[in-house]
């Protein structure tokens, strides 16, 4: 069965703009690179088999891509960089925002669960 195109059209402009705001997240400090390339990976997949291939098959992005599409696994790197930037955000939160006591707990309880499921992910060779 054939996709509607302007289904397909949207996941092709919705993956290049993850790839896009992926570019971002490599020469900006905080911001992820592979989430949002994994995003555009899965897009790719409806919409453009060249740019999935392309993504799949990067030097760089490649074999991180593929790990996480064949077993959902993070490499042991991203998963130390991952737990250590939620660590090390969330006292410049509570130093710089002055949440309300709720709030923190809120903020503090998405960064736990963010982590917890960072960790249980297995872990790319």
């Amino acid at each position: 069965m054939a996709m509607n195109p302007l289904l397909r059209l949207a996941y092709l402009g919705f993956g290049w703009l993850m790839v896009a705001i992926g570019a971002v997240g490599v020469v900006l400090p905080g911001l992820p690179t592979t989430p949002f390339l994994i995003v555009a990976v899965w897009c790719f997949a409806r919409s453009s088999e060249r740019f999935e291939r392309y993504l799949i098959e990067h030097p760089t992005y490649g074999p991180t891509l593929r790990a996480w599409r064949e077993k959902g696994a993070i490499p042991r790197r991203a998963k130390i960089l991952s737990v250590a930037m939620m660590s090390v955000s969330f006292p410049i939160f509570l130093l710089t925002a002055h949440p309300s006591l709720l709030f923190a707990a809120i903020v503090a309880a998405f960064m736990l669960a963010g982590a917890a499921y960072v960790l249980s992910r297995p872990t790319a060779a």
